[in-house]
């Protein structure tokens, strides 16, 4: 019992990782190539969900045909990955290509706000003293990383700073969305049809800027183009698809199923380290003081909302 515990949390800390280690391969991406944030969510999407696919169909085959038979839960399916998993992962690869992989991640924890905010009205309650004390960790990390510690000034750009407020709120939303979709179907089959769905959603909306006006004054068409990727490059995708979206989700989820939700949310707090740590020491990026201050004051913000109140709540 013991070593299947240990093998659980070894699967869930490695997995936080991964992903981490995957919004650094986009940050390479970005520094080398010529290449959309719309291309890497399409390829690492509908990559992801076929590898999901795969193993649906060869592990869990009966379950998959009764879920595409439930047209009540592929409808909420479509909404998952639409509004939940493709904004979350647009939104992430924006924020990286406005500032850093770290700092992507970590404000990407700012989702606790939004969390706390919500089920704090859906069950009509105050917040809990540890949620208000996380929020206020959250806020402060936000600040320190927006300005470097000079609240006289932004230091990073302001769009990096709001597709990080919407990836923040994206991921409250597939975080709280599909737990029903969870008891019902399971993780691996959620997420993997969800990536499918918000592949294609990706996949349509890269279609439609090659037939209307791109952004930024680009010609009609250009979004369409495939970029042009020697082997680190496509290296570095394979690894945003296969390492850091199939790899991670799947070791993550494993190690959450033995270990539980709450412990499972502590150990996520890998992910924004293991992400700063990628982008410093493999891409050289600099981060001051007040990043690793912030970095903390986020970790400090997951501990604080995961514990459970001894009271009993609602469940949502």
């Amino acid at each position: 019992m013991r070593a299947s515990f240990a093998f659980g949390v070894l699967c869930a800390v490695v997995g936080a990782a991964l992903w981490g280690f995957s919004g650094a391969c986009a940050q390479f991406l970005f520094a080398h190539y010529e290449i959309s944030a719309l291309f890497i969510t399409v390829v690492r999407m509908l990559g992801a969900g076929v590898l999901f696919g795969i193993v649906l169909l060869t592990r869990w085959r009966h379950e998959l045909t009764r879920l595409l038979a439930d047209r009540s839960s592929l409808a909420r399916l479509a909404v998952f990955g639409s509004f939940g998993l493709f904004l979350d992962q647009f939104a992430y690869i924006m924020t990286i290509d406005f500032t850093s992989a770290g700092t992507a991640t970590v404000l990407q924890g700012l989702n606790m706000v939004f969390v706390v905010a919500a089920t704090c009205l859906i069950v009509r309650r105050r917040p809990h003293g540890r949620e208000v004390a996380g929020v206020v960790c959250a806020l402060a990390a936000t600040v320190l990383i927006a300005t470097g510690g000079d609240l006289g000034s932004l230091r990073m750009p302001a769009p990096g700073l709001v597709w990080g407020i919407v990836n923040a709120a994206a991921v409250a939303f597939y975080v709280m969305y599909p737990q029903r979709l969870f008891e019902q179907w399971g993780s691996v089959a959620v997420t993997g049809l969800g990536m499918l769905f918000g592949g294609m959603v990706a996949l349509v909306v890269f279609l439609a800027q090659g037939v209307g006006a791109c952004p930024a004054g680009a010609p009609a068409g250009q979004a369409l183009s495939i970029p042009a990727l020697d082997a680190p490059g496509v290296l570095a995708l394979l690894g945003i698809v296969v390492v850091g979206t199939f790899g991670a989700f799947g070791l993550y989820l494993y190690g959450v199923s033995v270990v539980g939700s709450v412990r499972g949310s502590l150990i996520g707090a890998v992910e924004p380290v293991s992400a700063m740590l990628c982008s410093c020491l493999w891409l050289a990026t600099p981060f001051g003081g007040a990043d690793w201050a912030g970095l903390v004051l986020m970790i400090a913000t997951i501990a604080l909302v995961s514990v459970r109140p001894k009271t009993s709540e609602t469940r949502l």
